[in-house]
């Protein structure tokens, strides 16, 4: 997979796999490209060379809307919420693209969602803008979740949190991964995510550069001197 912001190569013609009920991981520093690798899924880039398939499919071409009724959900960096909106307006907006067929159906994954999140229910009548960063990043992830995803698409859960809400997020993202759903998760917490994963991709500079099982990489003396912070 190769894209290009104009002139400029931003992705090296990378090749990743998400297996179905996988939790996967994309590590880099800021720049590697792992944003650019999301949009790209999500159809919000186009691509320059390459194909992307999604069960079996090759959805390189489709809309971005089109992949969002297919299952490809993201919950995007910087959280999106819309701040004018109460919480249960923002959940309602995640199943927009996807509507339910069925009442019943939309009940349950409502419930689901504020199973997983106590706080959403408190707040289900308090306007998005009014909520705590923490908060807001559990707003964007019940949103992405209203939308049954069949592969959930994180960018950066645990961007400005405070080290306990980062703790019960990625709690969250292992729970929602148990019931079934296929996670790809780009972070640069490193710790967390690979304790969490079932495989990790290293980036560096558009190129992925090195894969593994995420406890594998969780012990390899490179990714612990660049990523942990350990010599």
């Amino acid at each position: 997979m190769v894209v290009n912001y104009g002139r400029i190569e931003a992705l090296h013609g990378i090749s990743l796999t998400v297996s179905a009920g996988e939790l996967v991981t994309l590590l880099g520093a800021n720049g590697a490209g792992k944003t650019t690798t999301m949009r790209a899924l999500s159809g919000l880039l186009p691509l320059t060379s390459g194909k992307i398939l999604f069960e079996g499919a090759d959805i390189t071409g489709m809309k971005a809307h089109d992949r969002v009724v297919a299952g490809l959900i993201q919950s995007p960096e910087g959280r999106g919420v819309f701040p004018g909106m109460t919480v249960l307006e923002n959940l309602d907006m995640g199943c927009y693209g996807r509507p339910f067929e069925e009442k019943a159906e939309y009940q349950r994954t409502l419930d689901w969602i504020f199973e997983l999140f106590p706080r959403l229910a408190e707040r289900r009548k308090q306007v998005g803008g009014t909520l705590s960063g923490g908060e807001q990043q559990m707003l964007a992830i019940g949103r992405a979740l209203m939308a049954r995803p069949k592969l959930l698409l994180l960018d950066e859960p645990s961007m400005g949190l405070a080290p306990m809400v980062i703790q019960q997020i990625f709690r969250i993202i292992s729970e929602i991964n148990s019931r079934g759903t296929t996670v790809l998760l780009v972070e640069q917490n490193a710790q967390q995510a690979l304790t969490r994963s079932d495989r990790a991709y290293i980036m560096e500079t558009g190129e992925i550069t090195k894969t593994g099982a995420g406890a594998d990489l969780l012990v390899d003396p490179a990714v612990k001197s660049a990523y942990l912070g350990v010599d």
